[in-house]
């Protein structure tokens, strides 16, 4: 599957990361053919899929049955999303996530920083198809979310 530049970009970024754990679901392999084409990240230096935690970041290349609101059957489309913690998406985007899901929002705008059209509340944000605007500050927060995973799987293991 041929990806566009700022796509590129973002897993040659995420691909750097100290302990990072890409999983991409292709056809034919055990994950469900709706996650085909899709990537997920975790922080894993072990190399497993972390059992009972989600990823802290994912590229979404299409839509899902229960999330369509960013449009991504429309050629070129994806949407990066990253979980940035309730207290970053405040500062991020000026509201409590759970009362920022109740306005109107037009969650299929591109190159633009959003609430994810699922886990807004869960502290998560997506950005339809980066460019100009959102790739260098998504890169920071990919940065950032990175981190967090690593800090949590410390305390995790020394707990």
């Amino acid at each position: 599957m041929t990806t566009d530049p700022s796509m590129e970009q973002v897993l040659a970024t995420i691909r750097s990361f100290p302990d990072v754990l890409e999983l991409a679901p292709t056809a034919g392999s055990a994950y469900p053919e709706i996650a085909w084409g899709d990537h997920f990240f975790y922080c894993a230096p072990d190399g497993e899929v972390p059992a009972n935690e989600q990823p802290y970041a994912t590229i979404v290349t299409k839509d899902y049955p229960d999330d369509t609101a960013s449009h991504l059957a429309a050629p070129g489309r994806w949407r990066l999303n990253i979980h940035v913690g309730r207290i970053r998406y405040v500062e991020l985007l000026g509201e409590d996530p759970e009362a920022q899901a109740e306005e109107e929002i037009d969650l299929a705008a591109t190159d633009t920083l959003l609430p994810h059209p699922s886990y807004g509340a869960q502290g998560w944000v997506a950005i339809v198809s980066p460019g100009p605007e959102t790739l260098a500050p998504a890169l920071l927060l990919l940065r950032e979310a990175h981190e967090a995973a690593r800090q949590r799987r410390s305390r995790r293991r020394r707990a």
